[in-house]
């Protein structure tokens, strides 16, 4: 018999072990070649298992186990024969007999339960010490509460709960549902958390804001949206604007685009910009590489395709690793303002938010133009207040005025039309 013990790869250089998160299949089941048969999570991203031999599977760890790179998680019998008529297992349909066999025990598990249960039993209607107290201060008697511990025993919370009726009233207690759920955290949020908490415990993080006026690329998207997606096959949206305004940034004030190396500052030449996309597992972070090279279809093209990969779970390691500067977007959600926490071992990140109609003075006349806050996140530690400011306008200049500031005076060259 040819039996294939498929290990765990490694998903990354610095990743030595991962989470089973969901297996896609089950104990016994039939998979073909490439087929997706786990999910697994590790501190960085969620990534499929795919099959590496057709054959019938044997699961060797549980959801929720902790497994390292190279262990064995399944086996494959690469001699047995799929089952005639049967369907790949990820098309198989529901099988029926299983929960037929099981129904005769569903059935019989609440008998035994049933006296546990049952009002008769020797502590019905009995407080508990606490809950007595909390009944005589209330002047109830034990008769107008309905227990809900063991045996029917009164319990402090139905003491708490329960209401003193009204004259000529009932007593009323709680009738909702009142269930709790508890799940396990996944490897990337647990990861996650100890990043933000480790964040907030070991860099001097300070917050800077201002507002931007989205006027002239309202006016830019609305005239050249058709022509820029009929020539480029992606639309224009904000991402590259502010994107081409942070790199430029980042020239004007490299000591934004560093970070902090133990006693060391490390600086770098490149602006490798990670952007905050919101998947199915949580907050990831994909990076586009010499965003200081990239066009305005550029950046838009890479910007679609990472999205398009973090929320189909097909996002790599090697996708999200580095980045020396961060943009997130909270107005996509309907944040107004917020202090974006720094993600390490950058220095610092650029947060936008909603884009809302308000009043403002230009040329001593109100107006009302759209108008959007940003907030600068940085390390004090190797920013001043003086680079932060400055960065956050230069910013500010480049989404204010992006014909002279980004595009060097001429709009449809600079959109690449």
């Amino acid at each position: 018999m040819s039996v294939l013990e498929m290990k765990v790869p490694s998903p990354g250089e610095s990743i030595t072990e991962v989470e089973i998160a969901t297996w896609l299949v089950k104990d016994g089941d039939y998979v073909e070649k490439d087929q997706p048969i786990a999910e697994v999570d590790s501190d960085k991203a969620t990534l499929e298992l795919p099959a590496e031999q057709s054959g019938v599977i044997t699961l060797k760890a549980e959801e929720g186990d902790v497994v390292q790179v190279g262990q064995v998680v399944c086996l494959i019998d690469m001699d047995a024969a799929r089952p005639e008529g049967a369907a790949p297992a990820a098309e198989a349909p529901k099988q029926e007999e299983a929960p037929k066999a099981t129904e005769p025990a569903k059935q019989e598990a609440p008998k035994p339960a049933a006296p546990v249960a049952a009002p008769q039993t020797y502590a019905t209607g009995a407080p508990s010490p606490a809950a007595k107290k909390i009944l005589d201060e209330k002047g109830m008697d034990a008769a107008q509460v309905s227990g809900t511990g063991r045996d029917g025993r009164i319990t402090k919370t139905d003491a708490e709960l329960a209401a003193v009726p009204a004259l000529g009233g009932s007593p009323m207690t709680a009738t909702g549902a009142r269930t709790t759920t508890t799940t396990k955290l996944s490897v990337l949020r647990r990861k996650i958390a100890q990043r933000l908490v480790s964040v907030k415990n070991e860099t001097a993080m300070l917050t800077t804001f201002n507002e931007v006026d989205m006027s002239e690329i309202f006016r830019l998207r609305k005239q050249y949206k058709e022509e820029f997606a009929q020539k480029h096959g992606v639309g224009l949206g904000f991402m590259s604007f502010f994107t081409k305004a942070v790199t430029r940034a980042l020239q004007m004030y490299p000591d934004v685009n560093a970070s902090i190396d133990g006693d060391f500052k490390v600086n770098y030449d490149f602006c490798d910009i990670s952007i905050a996309v919101s998947g199915p597992k949580g907050l990831m972070v994909p990076v586009l590489r010499n965003a200081e090279n990239m066009s305005f279809a550029g950046v838009e093209a890479n910007i679609k395709d990472l999205a398009t990969k973090v929320r189909d779970g097909k996002i790599t390691v090697d996708e999200m690793t580095g980045g020396t500067f961060t943009i997130t977007n909270g107005g996509t959600f309907g944040s107004m303002m917020s202090t974006p926490i720094i993600n390490p071992p950058q220095s610092a990140i650029l947060g936008m938010h909603n884009i809302i109609q308000r009043p403002v003075a230009v040329d001593g006349q109100v107006v009302i133009r759209p108008m959007m806050y940003v907030a600068m996140s940085y390390d004090h530690r190797i920013i001043d207040g003086k680079e932060s400011v400055g960065f956050l306008v230069a910013v500010k200049e480049g989404i204010d005025n992006p014909v002279e500031i980004l595009m060097g005076g001429d709009e449809r060259k600079g959109l690449g039309l």
